[in-house]
């Protein structure tokens, strides 16, 4: 039984704070911000709107999608580093909420790998036909983690959630290869210090412009394809020049690599859910593509997976 993707969903606050917002709040500029990074603004959740409440909105969206509802889930995994609370859990929250009554539920916590992690989990269970229908929601409120006074980390940031349900789909579609990995060794290089998110900028940045790119070829060679088969590019929406490393590896034009680090800056776990779940709704995403999805994070973890769009 071959496991895919049926259905995603993506949901970001609406509040949103630019460039020129965070030189009222730090020493910075627009114009380092952007050539650095790549990014131009992201959006922020309320303080009454929390992990759960953007998982909600993303979730619905896949299942829709998806066409099946919240009593259809076997499984709930929530790949996040910013829960509402330590327990209960944001996945039980969401269990509740769904409706999905006889679903498990677990969170992930693998920071900006963790969809990835999600969905290689929920790979395993539905190819073994213990469950049918499982959902992988990347959700973060990383602004309450993000110290403000630190102008190297907090233009970085940003808040939101993506989905996607996954099932049985046919033979030659879905999930065709993956890749997981960790590097406990550089953990203090990007990590939760005294609440606040603290980055070593230098040391994350050489780790991932080399992981990213070597994931990428690994899984595509995996699946036995050659680079310049894949259709569509999906990295985790970090920093353009990580992302740029990984699509010239590949040797695939602009137009076939996901970007839209400008627009809500680097939201962790939710980063490659949202990016992929625009690219279905906008059509980037057709039948048959072969789209890889690649992204590393604290830990230091990475996770890739290549695979064959459609049911």
């Amino acid at each position: 039984m071959q496991a895919g993707i049926i259905g995603t969903g993506h949901y970001v606050p609406e509040k949103v704070l630019t460039n020129k917002d965070m030189e009222q709040i730090v020493e910075t500029s627009d114009e380092w911000i952007r050539t650095r990074t790549g990014i131009e603004e992201r959006r922020i959740a309320h303080d009454k709107e929390d992990t759960s409440d953007l998982a909600y909105k993303a979730a619905e969206q896949a299942l829709e999608e998806a066409g099946i509802g919240g009593e259809d889930l076997d499984l709930i995994l929530i790949a996040t580093v910013t829960p509402d609370q330590p327990f209960p859990t944001v996945s039980c929250k969401l269990q509740d909420q769904l409706g999905a009554k006889k679903a498990a539920a677990m969170d992930i916590s693998a920071a900006c790998a963790g969809f990835m992690y999600g969905v290689i989990t929920a790979k395993q269970f539905i190819e073994t036909g213990a469950y049918k229908h499982i959902l992988i929601v990347g959700a973060e409120k990383l602004s309450k983690i993000t110290d403000w006074t630190d102008r190297n980390t907090c233009v970085l940031f940003g808040d939101g959630a993506g989905a996607a349900v996954m099932g049985p789909v046919s033979e030659d579609k879905g999930v065709l290869s993956f890749e997981l990995g960790a590097d406990g060794s550089g953990g203090q290089h990007l990590a939760q210090n005294d609440d606040y998110i603290y980055m070593n900028g230098r040391e994350v940045f050489k780790f991932a412009v080399r992981q990213m790119p070597e994931s990428s070829v690994h899984v595509v060679e995996k699946a036995g394809y050659d680079k310049e088969d894949v259709d569509y590019l999906i990295p985790h929406q970090a920093n353009i020049r990580i992302m740029e490393a990984a699509r010239q590896r590949l040797g695939i034009g602009e137009d076939r690599m996901a970007v839209n680090v400008n627009k809500y800056g680097n939201t962790s776990a939710a980063s490659i859910p949202i990016a992929l779940s625009e690219g279905v709704k906008n059509g980037k995403i057709q039948e048959n593509n072969l789209v890889v999805l690649v992204g590393f994070g604290g830990g230091l973890t990475w996770g890739a997976v290549a695979l064959k769009w459609g049911k």
